[in-house]
């Protein structure tokens, strides 16, 4: 078991180990007590692990109901944010109450900010059942839902007061969802982390405690810094720039993890061709990708991203912040002016 401390402006530990879904009920309780729950959950994750979850929070005292969505990117939504808000408000959750996200990303971004929202702020515990939530979305304090206008354009920081990460539920994901999380790790070893990036060589699933560890710690400690994005912790959005206008071009039909390795191929390729960052390490960068079953081409052109990448929560005015690697293990925020930016897509896009 390992536990790594997150110091934001409410800190809390997260805890890594194999096999301790079933313990969640007794680990949360130093942290909100035997209160009300509220279990949420999607539809696939519901079927595999919800009776274990609580099993272990009835056992503790805690009185449950449980709320499911939709598996899918389209339930993280305005519509599914105001059904669990009534439903909290049915049940009769009060601010001494906690919401238990026990899924993958959507279910995290979702069950986070109906936490930040609802009665001014409740308490929640991350429960990662994916790879990509266990890495990165269950950390930080981000939550959101999408808008018509693009991904994550409503939302709140509101840190969790816990996230217990158990990889044994990992077992369970289909390989292109695991890859998927993949791209969030390969993420991290290129943004700030070499020996990390040296370490995915002997593949991601082979050292899988030590490698959420490392990406654990890495996100903790630009939190830690950063906690509100207004600076380092943008770094953390290497490729998602580009990732989400492939995204929103797909209609969704291209998963988050597979736009983000697009994205990350593309700003390391035009940052060769800018002369920022040596042939060499892209080479790496792709074939680290590829190795994980993740794509780094793209189907669409320059003229389709730009403008959905426009709206971009990182746009301020005329400029816009891109995270570009200069060599593995060293990215760096590269602000362009919005006039720039199909001329760096169109970099990244070319053969």
């Amino acid at each position: 078991m390992r536990t790594i401390r997150v110091k934001a402006s409410v800190e809390y530990d997260v805890i890594i180990d194999g096999g301790i879904l079933p313990r969640a009920g007794e680990l949360s309780l130093p942290v909100c007590g035997a209160c009300s729950a509220c279990i949420v959950t999607d539809d696939t994750v519901d079927a595999l692990y919800s009776k274990t979850l609580e099993k272990s929070l009835l056992d503790s005292g805690f009185r449950v109901v449980k709320f499911v969505i939709p598996h899918g990117e389209a339930s993280k939504s305005t519509t599914s944010l105001i059904n669990l808000l009534e439903f909290l408000a049915e049940n009769k959750l009060t601010r001494s109450d906690c919401i238990f996200a026990l899924g993958g990303g959507v279910v995290g971004d979702l069950a986070g900010f109906a936490a930040a929202v609802y009665l001014r702020g409740i308490k929640f515990i991350q429960l990662p059942t994916t790879l990509l939530a266990a890495v990165d979305s269950s950390v930080g304090g981000k939550t959101a839902v999408d808008l018509v206008a693009g991904k994550n354009l409503a939302g709140a920081f509101h840190q969790p007061s816990l996230v217990i990460c158990d990889y044994k539920t990992l077992d369970t994901l289909p390989p292109e969802i695991f890859s998927d999380g993949c791209a969030e790790v390969i993420k991290y070893g290129i943004i700030n982390d070499r020996p990390l990036f040296e370490l995915l060589k002997s593949g991601i699933r082979n050292n899988l405690e030590e490698v959420i560890a490392a990406c654990v710690l890495n996100k903790s400690r630009i939190v830690a810094a950063d906690e509100f994005d207004t600076g380092m912790r943008q770094l953390l959005n290497l490729g998602h720039t580009v990732g989400h206008a492939i995204e929103a071009r797909s209609e969704f039909g291209i998963s988050h993890g597979s736009a983000v390795a697009m994205g990350m191929a593309i700003v390391t390729r035009a940052a060769v061709s800018m002369g920022l960052c040596p042939e060499n390490d892209l080479g790496e960068v792709v074939e680290m990708l590829e190795s994980a079953s993740l794509p780094t081409r793209c189907p669409y052109g320059a003229d389709e991203l730009v403008g959905t990448a426009l709206g971009d929560k990182k746009r301020f005015g005329d400029t816009i912040s891109l995270v570009v690697p200069y060599s593995i293990g060293d990215s760096r925020l590269y602000k362009i002016n919005v006039n720039e930016l199909k001329d760096f897509f169109e970099r990244g896009l070319k053969e």
